[in-house]
């Protein structure tokens, strides 16, 4: 993915999905430091787009809970151990959309602790 692709899902999904979540006008938009998130065509989007960024650390993946939910289904998917490309992408469908919202939730709640802990250990990995 590049950074053309990453604006056409944030243009298709982003402003939609904050009005749908009533996060505000000045929601903070968090991405990491991902080629993509950085290119000028990006940050050029965001911008017009008025989109508060949160200042993201180079070295801090900790703090970002969707890596949570990316360990999550790559532990599922080795588990199951789909043998084809269609099975493969059918279980990770069905099981990305049936994330439960405590999960998600736990995830926000305890990310005050994640933040402490980056902190104290100077940017550096986290029991999180």
């Amino acid at each position: 993915m590049d950074g053309a692709k990453y604006c056409q899902i944030l243009e298709e999904n982003l402003l939609f999905s904050a009005r749908k979540l009533s996060m505000g006008r000045r929601f903070p938009f968090q991405h990491d430091n991902d080629p993509k998130h950085t290119a000028k065509l990006t940050t050029q989007w965001l911008k017009e787009k008025k989109v508060n960024v949160l200042a993201w650390p180079s070295q801090s993946p900790d703090l970002n809970p969707i890596e949570n939910l990316w360990n999550d289904l790559k532990t599922a998917v080795h588990k199951r151990s789909p043998s084809t490309l269609t099975e493969l992408e059918q279980f990770c469908k069905d099981k990305w959309s049936n994330i439960a919202t405590s999960r998600c939730a736990k995830l926000v709640e305890t990310y005050p602790n994640r933040l402490k802990a980056v902190i104290k250990a100077k940017g550096g990995s986290t029991k999180y």
